[in-house]
Parts: structure tokens; C-alpha cells; sequence
């Protein structure tokens, strides 16, 4: 059976590309009726936020990517955080110690920092001089009745060849003599993400493991490992960094990679998963717009490509806009209702809905547009006072309508133009910023009878 995971950390907000993960995850998954697994990896202690991971089931849920295992939803495979597993590591980097392919390391802070120091001046890559990888046995009992604290660090062959296979690259071959003899186990019992990231995928018996493309250079230390504990590797695919456009990397520094400012934006979940399958993935008819279902059906993690995708806003924001117009006006008016916090008549929001479908991008694109329907606009995008004889003009032609629907009211409204000799373009102006506020706004007859008669009467009565 397919099992696939994502492993987020809780220390800060979900970002967009744990989302970005997670949908390759979630669909390869589902296409293959397997299992989609959420692992916490709350190893750093130091960085944890309170919450973080409420904030990420939240983040997952919102758009639809609800896993099958998880803390939350336990099964046979877990404990599904990574600080409570922590004897499990111990014992398998125990064992690794015990088969002469892991080694106590004694080395203090101070003296690490030298040698990194040291090799850094010779412009070498910084490494760990393996000073204790061939401490004898003597030796580390002395040290250890000592009380010295200790790590344990991976024992990485010299002059070999190692070979990695990424499922998006191919092979890939690194030199033994470049790659660090990494601590699997901190001095505090807890793994580092080299150990735990093994060890957890094989226990929990991933076959399919998708990271960015920041793990390769750490891959042939997790093949050692598999190798080491004579275990069967899943197959490893690592995504492209998101970018922004300038090629810069899409970091937690752009107010843009948190989850709550898309939410905040009003943008829909499944505009934002359409648009993150394109980052790396082509449809093969070369759509833009389609389904989670059906991109479930066409996913294959061996398509995505590892040229680093752009993350291109004004795309998005296309892509939501288009998710709105294909969009029930019934639903539309209840998203709306929704992120306005219920704040705002839903009646009111249910008529206006049809007039701006076609104007927005984004659900808070509604409340700037239609304010206007909720109170009289306490400022205008051009000065009224001198068009005073058009509103005396106007609210007489528009107190004798007696059918108040759009027809009446624009028919109204011409006549009065045509009377008084003021280009429509200008009357309509100045009427539409008298009732709405702004230049630009809906369909001004469509919005003043929605308004109604009385109230758009009062507004042009006021200039």
C-alpha cells in the first residue's frame, strides 16, 4: 500500500509550502488508495510555539488535504510526534554504535567551534575532524564515568562513491570524503532530523517521501542509514524551491508563505491547491483550471519537473477570480457572509452578489466595492457641492418612479440628463459617486434598487 507523509515543525505559522508538500502528498496518495500521514517533527525545542500544530491540522483542514494517521488520529504506526519516540531513537542509534557504523562523540562546544573555525580560514568545508571516531573502548568508559556529556555521530565511509536516486533527478553521486559525520543523537536524547527522519519513515512504513530539494546534499546520509540497518528505502522525490519573482526564495520573511494571510485575503483553498499544482506540474491537455479530482486521477510524482517554480501572485489572484465566477451565486454569497465574520446583512450581500461577481478576484475585493450598500459613504472620490442643480433635477424626476427596478430608474435618470443638458457621462458621474462614493462601483441603476427608493432619494437630497 502507498503511504505518504508530511512532517511539519511547530515552530511558527503553516507555511505554504508545507501546503505545497502536502498536496503531492495527499493526492498521490488518494490516487493510489493509500495513506496520507501527518508526523510532527517537535524535536527543536528551542523554536517551539504554542499552537503551532493546532495551526497546522487548521491550515491542512481548511483546504481539504485531512490526513488518515496523525496525533490526532492515531493508529498502530505511531506515536506520531517526534518527542515521543525518543527511546526508539536511542535504541536504534544504539544498535548503529553496537555494529561499529556509529560512534560517542566527546567533543565540547568550544572545541567544535575551532575546528570549524580553523577549516573555514583554509577554506575547506566546514566538517567535523572526527577526532573521536576511533576512541577506544577504555577511553570512552573513562569519558562516560566521567560524566562527559556525549552525541552520537554517524561513522561516514571514506574514498566511497555514494549514489542517491531522486525520483525527479535520477542518480546523483557524492563523494564519501565531502559528507560530515553527522550527530544522530544530541546529547539532550533527542534525535537529530538525519536519525529521525529514517528511522520514523521506516516504522511507519513510508513508500513515498516528497521534501525540497535543501535535503540533497543530506541524502547520502540517510541511504548510509538505510544500508546501515539493512533496511528497504521509500522513494525519495525532492520539489523545486518555491521562488519569488525575482528567483529570491519564498522564506518565512514574505508575508505571502503564511497559511492565514490567503485566508485573510479571502482566497478559496481550492483555487490555491489549482494553482500550487502548477508549480513544478503540467496537465497533460495543458489546462490551467481544474479539479482536485481530477488532478488526483493525473498525478504522477515522477512528472514534477526541478526547475524551480515562480510563485507568481497576480496568477493567483487570476486563478482565484475565475474559481468566483464558476461559482454558485448561493455558495458565492455564503463565503462572503462567512469572511466577513457575519457582520453584514446576508439578504443584502445575496442581492448584490450578481453585480460584482465578474469585478472581484478575491473576497475582500467585496467589502471595498459594496460598502456603500450598508451606509452612506462618508467620503467621495470628487467634490459635489458645485452639481447642485443635477441632484434638485434628478431626486424630483426619481420621487415620480413608481416602479422601483433598474429599468425605471435609469429611463429616469436619462430623461432628466437629456432635460437639463448635461452629457450622460458626466450626470452619471456625479450620481454614481453621490450614491456609492467612488468612480467606479457596481451597476449604478442595479445598486440603487437594491438601495431603494427612500434612501438613494436621502442620499442625493444631502448635496
Amino acid at each position: 500500500m502507498v503511504r505518504t507523509r508530511i512532517a511539519p515543525s511547530p515552530t511558527g505559522f503553516p507555511h505554504i509550502g508545507t501546503i505545497y508538500q502536502a498536496l503531492f502528498d495527499f493526492a498521490f496518495a488518494r490516487k493510489h488508495l493509500g495513506k496520507f500521514i501527518i508526523r510532527i517533527e517537535d524535536t527543536d525545542r528551542n523554536r517551539l510555539v504554542p499552537g503551532a500544530e493546532e495551526k497546522i491540522y487548521e491550515a491542512l483542514d481548511w483546504f481539504g488535504l485531512t490526513e488518515d494517521e496523525s496525533p490526532r488520529k492515531k493508529n498502530g504506526k505511531g506515536p506520531y510526534r517526534q518527542s515521543e519516540r525518543l527511546p526508539i531513537y536511542k535504541k536504534h542509534a544504539l544498535e548503529l554504535i553496537e555494529k561499529k557504523q556509529a560512534y560517542y562523540c566527546f567533543c565540547t562546544k568550544e572545541r567544535l567551534k575551532e575546528v570549524r573555525t580553523m577549516m573555514q580560514a583554509k577554506r575547506q568545508i566546514p566538517m567535523y575532524d572526527k577526532h573521536c571516531r576511533n576512541l577506544s573502548e577504555e577511553k570512552i568508559q573513562e569519558e562516560t564515568a566521567a560524566k562527559k556529556p556525549w552525541v552520537i555521530r554517524l561513522k561516514v565511509p571514506e574514498n566511497e562513491k555514494i549514489r542517491v536516486i531522486d525520483g525527479i533527478r535520477g542518480k546523483i553521486d557524492f563523494d564519501s570524503n565531502t559528507i560530515d559525520d553527522q550527530v544522530l543523537l544530541k546529547s539532550d536524547g533527542f534525535p537529530t532530523y538525519h536519525l529521525a527522519v529514517v528511522v520514523d519513515d521506516h516504522l511507519m512504513e513510508i513508500t513515498h517521501a516528497v521534501r525540497g530539494e535543501e535535503w540533497i546534499s543530506s541524502f547520502p546520509k540517510h541511504v548510509l542509514l538505510y544500508r546501515y540497518f539493512g533496511w528497504n528505502m521509500p522513494a525519495y522525490f525532492h520539489t523545486p524551491l518555491l521562488r519569488n519573482p525575482d528567483k529570491s526564495k519564498l522564506s518565512k520573511r514574505h508575508g505571502h508563505t503564511n497559511v492565514e494571510w490567503y485566508q485573510q485575503q479571502g482566497f478559496l483553498p481550492e483555487a490555491i491547491l489549482n494553482f500550487l499544482a502548477l508549480l513544478g506540474w503540467s496537465h497533460p491537455e495543458e489546462k490551467e483550471i481544474f479539479s482536485m479530482t481530477e488532478f488526483i486521477r493525473l498525478t504522477d510524482l515522477k512528472d514534477l519537473k526541478p526547475i524551480a517554480p515562480t510563485f507568481d501572485l497576480p496568477k493567483l489572484e487570476w486563478m482565484n477570480g475565475e474559481y468566483i465566477r464558476n461559482t454558485e451565486n448561493s455558495k458565492l454569497k455564503n463565503q462572503i457572509f462567512q469572511f466577513l465574520q457575519k457582520k453584514y446583512p446576508e439578504n443584502t450581500i445575496e442581492k448584490t452578489v450578481p453585480l460584482i461577481k465578474e469585478r472581484i478576484k478575491k473576497l475582500s475585493d467585496y467589502l471595498p466595492l459594496c460598502l456603500f450598500f450598508f451606509g452612506q459613504p462618508n467620503k467621495y472620490d470628487i467634490d459635489l457641492s458645485p452639481k447642485k442643480e443635477i441632484f434638485r433635477h434628478t431626486t424630483d424626476a426619481l420621487e415620480k418612479v413608481q416602479t422601483w427596478k433598474a429599468d425605471a430608474i435609469g429611463a429616469a435618470m436619462q430623461e432628466t440628463a437629456k432635460k437639463i443638458g448635461v452629457k450622460n457621462s458626466e450626470y452619471f458621474m456625479v450620481l454614481r459617486v453621490a450614491i456609492t462614493g467612488k468612480k467606479i462601483s457596481p451597476p449604478l441603476n442595479e445598486s440603487m434598487e437594491i438601495l431603494g427608493k427612500e434612501e438613494c432619494v436621502n442620499r442625493l437630497k444631502k448635496f
